[in-house]
């Protein structure tokens, strides 16, 4: 007997008008989804772990209260992701005004999801590299806060996040050659930063 083929997971936009048919199970489809990646990228934007949190959650929200003026024909990760930015942008925007010191991000956001060092890592297990592996970490962590706010969220949602630039395009305004221009500013910026390690430099380019 040949084997049953499992049917192909539905798409975001397909789980978003079954959710908007009144089927809260595809709700929780998509929350189960998006959440890791959605909070990995709020994590590098505003540095602290319970405030992405939230801006994750209010996202959602977000999504309950105007699902019903979500168009079939859009994609749902370009809508969820430029909900999210904003609410990373105004609590930016709240900070500077109360003059809060910005706070690194404490090692607890660890284990969140798959962080860009963990995606990044050398495949190679020996025991001799895990120390350097550790290091190149968080050179890599220091060097993304370091870059630019436009330039660091285009890297996060394309190389976090795997968004295609025509998308990160849509969620940011701008046009798609300026998302590629601001892309490899920002590998540049990586590439100094990490000029000692210099394969995982070349693996940049």
């Amino acid at each position: 007997m040949s084997a049953h083929r499992q049917p192909p997971d539905p798409s975001d936009e397909t789980l978003m008008l079954r959710y908007q048919h009144g089927d809260r199970a595809s709700f929780a489809q998509l929350v189960r989804r998006h959440q890791g990646p959605l909070y990995n990228f709020a994590l590098r934007q505003v540095h602290v772990t319970h405030v992405a949190e939230d801006i994750v959650q209010e996202a959602f929200v977000r999504v309950v209260q105007n699902a019903r003026d979500f168009k079939h024909e859009a994609r749902f990760t370009t809508w969820v992701y430029t909900i999210t930015r904003n609410l990373c942008i105004d609590q930016l925007r709240k900070r500077a005004l109360r003059k809060h010191p910005s706070l690194d991000h404490s090692s607890s956001a660890e284990g969140e999801g798959p962080t860009l060092g963990e995606q990044t890592a050398d495949p190679r297990s020996s025991v001799e590299r895990s120390a350097a592996t550790t290091e190149l970490k968080e050179r890599m962590l220091r060097a993304i806060e370091k870059l630019p706010h436009d330039q660091r969220e285009v890297f996060l949602m394309r190389e976090v996040s795997n968004l295609p630039f025509k998308e990160i395009a849509e969620i940011v305004g701008i046009p798609e050659n300026s998302v590629k221009s601001r892309m490899r500013y920002a590998l540049e910026r990586l590439q100094e930063a990490l000029s000692e390690y210099e394969d995982y430099a070349r693996a940049l380019r």
